[in-house]
């Protein structure tokens, strides 16, 4: 049976997505997950999956976080971002990231049943607009990659309410806990990523960001 993990948070588009795999794997088992939260419940579930496929904005990520989040967790599955975000730019950096492909949102169905087929074989698919060369890896992101996996999951969920402007106070809030323990946590953060305040941390994370797609 292959196992297949849809992470997005939007219902009719993970639809979708079950039917571009119903397609191309008739004995899948669909596994959905539509925040942060809920890929935390299944890393800690050490969940086994054949293929993921990764929205890149969903409830408690930001930009790029989910897919590096994912990455380190699961190494050598076949990963693919679905976006709504089809920028050359962006699929070049969810690449970098750690990426095996990038489906665009507006693609048809069998365009994605193509693409998964493709990536479950171990190819690289992308757009066509996109296709090439692959620009070299740059040594930026394998260290971003390798600070931002360094951090525990409650340090991770509050770099990323910090990059959304979040006050210390708010993330307390949110989280449940003192906001003693929020500056514990922002200073573990701080440490971890090489700088001194949280200004500095959000451009040091700024290779994360992606403008919020439009509509789909």
């Amino acid at each position: 049976m292959t196992r297949i993990l849809i992470a997005d948070d939007h219902p009719l588009f993970r639809a979708a997505l079950r039917q571009a795999v119903a397609s191309s794997f008739a004995d899948a088992r669909i596994i959905e997950a539509d925040s942060l939260a809920a890929l935390e419940r299944l890393g800690q579930d050490e969940a086994v999956f054949d293929l993921i496929l990764l929205d890149l904005h969903m409830p408690g990520t930001h930009g790029f976080s989910g897919l590096v989040y994912l990455r380190d967790i699961y190494q050598r599955v076949p990963l693919a971002v679905i976006s709504a975000n089809e920028e050359v730019a962006v699929i070049q950096r969810a690449l970098h990231f750690g990426a095996d492909g990038f489906i665009p949102k507006s693609a048809s169905v069998d365009a994605m049943t193509e693409a998964l087929e493709r990536i479950m074989n171990g190819e690289r698919w992308v757009p066509e607009k996109a296709r090439g060369p692959r620009p070299p890896d740059l040594a930026d992101y394998t260290a971003m990659r390798e600070r931002i996996t360094s951090l525990t999951p409650q340090q991770f969920r509050v770099m990323g309410m910090l990059l959304e402007g979040m006050q210390n106070k708010v993330i307390a809030y949110e989280l449940d806990v003192s906001e003693a323990t929020v500056k514990a946590h922002m200073t573990a953060i701080f440490r971890k990523l090489g700088v001194r305040n949280r200004t500095q941390a959000v451009l040091a994370l700024k290779d994360l960001a992606i403008d919020p797609p439009g509509d789909l």
